[in-house]
């Protein structure tokens, strides 16, 4: 094996060095590595489609499941071509510290290295060398910019007008989505040269959506007879069904940040495991012991949000703090969900604040104080400077995402209108918006 490197452009952790295995030691690519990435971003794909559009479609009421659904559907079609004309090149090339640079737009370069190993930030002194080719990298990568404004809809489900997500989205991806990760990710960007520990987007996805939907929720206002009228999820099974895929493509999310088939992303997998269960238990337990009854949105809306809490501690715990992580997040996000939300009288559709913001926030403060150093090469310590830097990244990213955010909203809103007309909100968006009903 080669030199030990420190690796953040998957996700910041460290790894042994530039890989290169006898059967590819003329192009120092490695098979199994690339086999690994590719799995991993179908396993991130399938958490938004089919996984969240299922989960979100099963807690709307049923005059908005197929407008819920249809969001997941085509933010994942624009992503992609966002990413592809502008998106990865701002997240990923050099650039400063804040922004990346338009070398990488429409993805040109690849025409000349797609059968080349990837080198993340080639030039710099922290440059991270891969052993797979730059396109599997750009995939895996896009899965996570197609996630992450995916969830934002939940905040404001049911009354924001189709056309006014589209550009809410599109240029989030754009102008908050791709700055974040290249804060974190890139060896250019300011908080990974800090020391930041965010193994797979306790920041760049979780705290950054989550901060969002706040926003959208807050500038949108209450649904209709919010606090009154039945607003019960439409179909749990349909949402059961979603949350199960977000678990099993979760063990990719968080493992591919590992960059290949290695020890590392077999840890990553296991204390994902562990935190979704300690998180679904917890969640499950404090409703049965304060509300007489265990029921199975509780059980899946715990699972999300262990899964959530572990994502950024994910290459830097062990099995047993990671369990401790997810019985954290299940007991605060119910707090969140069930009591300082309603306290608050903000409404959170389908909880994205209350899951991804408040989970990412503690996932991101508990690597800070629970990381193993020995899985990160000594990279990542324990203590109050970790912790101190976790913080910030934490505040940098409310602070730039809900300003940027609220900006967004106030520009659509005076250009083409951000929510639907009471009468249409009465009538539900799946015939108002795009002609169509569920019988």
């Amino acid at each position: 094996m080669g030199r030990r490197i420190w690796v953040a452009g998957a996700m910041a952790l460290p790894l042994m060095g530039l890989c290169l295995p006898a059967k590819a030691a003329e192009t120092g690519l490695s098979a199994g590595d690339t086999a690994w990435m590719l799995i991993s971003s179908v396993l991130v794909l399938l958490m938004t489609i089919p996984g969240l559009v299922l989960f979100y479609g099963g807690m709307v009421r049923k005059k908005n499941v197929l407008a819920i659904m249809m969001q997941g559907v085509v933010i994942c079609a624009l992503v992609t071509v966002l990413w592809m004309i502008v998106g990865y090149s701002l997240a990923f090339s050099n650039g400063d510290g804040f922004i990346g640079g338009l070398s990488g737009a429409m993805l040109g370069d690849l025409a000349r290295n797609w059968r080349a190993p990837f080198t993340l930030g080639a030039g710099l002194p922290d440059a991270v060398h891969y052993c797979v080719p730059e396109s599997v990298f750009i995939m895996f990568q896009m899965t996570f910019a197609i996630i992450t404004p995916a969830v934002i809809t939940g905040s404001f489900a049911e009354r924001m007008k189709f056309s006014a997500l589209l550009l809410l989205m599109g240029a989030w991806s754009i102008l908050v989505y791709a700055p974040v990760a290249h804060w974190v990710w890139s060896p250019a960007g300011w908080l990974f040269h800090l020391g930041i520990a965010d193994y797979a987007g306790g920041t760049v996805v979780e705290v950054n959506s989550g901060i969002a939907g706040l926003v959208c929720a807050l500038y949108l206002g209450k649904r209709l007879g919010f606090g009154h009228d039945n607003m019960m999820p439409w179909n749990l099974s349909y949402a059961v069904i979603g949350a199960s895929l977000l678990w099993v493509g979760w063990l990719g999310f968080n493992s591919g940040g590992a960059g290949g088939a290695n020890p590392n992303a077999g840890m990553a997998v296991l204390v994902t495991q562990m935190a979704a269960a300690g998180a679904t238990l917890s969640w499950t337990a404090i409703e049965w012991a304060l509300r007489g009854k265990p029921t199975v949105l509780g059980a899946i809306s715990g699972t999300v949000s262990g899964l959530v809490a572990i994502t950024p501690a994910a290459g830097f715990v062990l099995p047993g703090p990671a369990l401790l992580i997810g019985i954290a997040a299940g007991l605060l996000c119910f707090w969140a969900v069930t009591v300082a939300k309603v306290r608050l009288g903000y409404d959170d559709t389908l909880d994205a604040f209350g899951v991804h913001g408040i989970g990412g926030a503690l996932g991101m403060l508990a690597t800070g104080l629970l990381a193993f150093a020995p899985l990160s090469d000594g990279a990542v310590h324990a203590g109050l400077r970790q912790l101190a830097v976790q913080a910030l990244g934490v505040a940098a990213t409310v602070i730039y995402c809900g300003g940027v955010t609220a900006g967004l909203l106030f520009a659509i809103d005076r250009l083409v209108g951000l929510r639907v007309s009471r009468d249409e909100e009465r009538q539900g968006l799946d015939e108002v918006l795009h002609g169509e009903r569920i019988a």
